[in-house]
């Protein structure tokens, strides 16, 4: 466990990473200081460009709709293109079913080519059916289950719980607003502020980088989830 906030802080080491395109060509210019991380082609049809996958399963995409959709895992597909420190990161999702689990990885500060990512960074959940059933499904090395609700919707996984449940539940779109500045992670679910969290090593998670890239997670075969309008602002 790392005492202070400051040491909690990692630097970034300088890694070429060789890609061959910058955040313009790979994302779209949404407005209001805002890039779409899933744009529209010259053909007007949505992309991945700009987006890589890792470990088992894949997602899908609807280059008429935008939605990406999840199948088997667990892997986690990430945003390549550029590394992010502070931002506002905007996006919808829908699981189609209650046991529907899912998140998205914030500033994953390297390439993934193990699941260490999920000890590398910080988790905000999507998970409805923490309440309703004994046995979980978590990460490994995660804390045990219980009604502090650390693996639900809203939570920054097995770290800090949402102050209230805002989910609409599997079938309906939900829409997150997640805001990171420094330590600081403000989580937005459907209009309510569900999280305003301080980081510090807790959980699985024991440090923590200014920038990294993000990650959609697909868990498993039978944890559907879907995606769509993807958007980031940097602070």
């Amino acid at each position: 466990m790392i005492g202070t906030r400051c040491s909690f802080f990692r630097a970034l080491p300088v890694v070429a990473l060789g890609l061959a395109f910058s955040l313009n060509t790979a994302a779209g210019q949404a407005g209001d200081g805002y890039v779409d991380l899933l744009a529209k082609n010259a053909e007007g049809k949505y992309s991945k460009h700009g987006w890589n996958h890792y470990g088992p399963g894949y997602f899908t995409l609807d280059r008429d709709t935008g939605v990406l959709s999840s199948h088997d895992g667990m892997g986690v597909f990430w945003y390549s293109a550029k590394k992010f420190g502070d931002f506002v990161l905007e996006l919808d999702f829908m699981t189609d079913a209650k046991e529907t689990n899912s998140g998205i990885f914030l500033r994953m500060p390297n390439m993934p080519t193990s699941n260490d990512y999920i000890f590398e960074c910080f988790e905000i959940q999507i998970y409805d059916a923490d309440l309703d059933k004994k046995d979980h499904v978590m990460h490994e090395g995660a804390a045990k289950m219980d009604p502090t609700m650390l693996h639900t919707t809203g939570a920054v996984y097995d770290a800090e719980p949402p102050k209230k449940k805002t989910s609409k539940g599997p079938g309906n779109w939900n829409h997150y607003k997640i805001t990171c500045q420094g330590l600081r992670y403000i989580i937005e679910l459907n209009g309510e502020v569900v999280n305003d969290w301080m980081a510090e090593p807790r959980g699985k998670v024991k440090t923590h980088w200014p920038k990294g890239y993000i990650g959609l997670q697909n868990h498993d075969a039978t944890s559907s989830v879907h995606f769509r309008n993807i958007r980031i602002k940097e602070l």
